[in-house]
């Protein structure tokens, strides 16, 4: 049975044929702290030239909370203010993700009210 499930997995994904696609597990991968290191350091190279979505791939796989919060922080800045809470709040950094919490949660509830005015006819 098992032996089934992981071919209808590799069917479904095999035929999206995208090399850089990555597949959400919730079991980390076993990386030795020299390969860590070294994913750490392209991941830095990537962003600063600009690849920030490769950079966030190899910190969310690392862990690298400092690349996890500058990813954030580049979001921040684009307005993308759900996918900077999620870098902050992997990091963990909650010294920048509280902040956006209270922001989000007074737009939240701005949108919630608007809902539950009446409509006149």
């Amino acid at each position: 049975m098992r032996q089934e499930c992981s071919m209808d997995i590799k069917k479904i994904f095999g035929k999206h044929g995208d090399a850089t696609a990555f597949v959400k597990t919730t079991v980390p991968p076993k990386i030795t702290s020299s390969q860590k290191v070294a994913l750490n350091r392209r991941g830095n190279v990537l962003f600063n030239e600009g690849d920030v979505e490769g950079a966030r791939r190899i910190f969310e796989v690392t862990g690298y909370s400092d690349g996890l919060s500058r990813v954030g922080d580049y979001y921040k800045s684009q307005n993308r203010l759900v996918d900077a809470l999620r870098m902050y709040w992997i990091a963990p950094d909650r010294a920048k993700s509280e902040p956006l919490i209270e922001k989000l949660a007074i737009v939240m509830r701005s949108m919630i009210r608007e809902d539950e005015v009446p409509e006149y006819e």
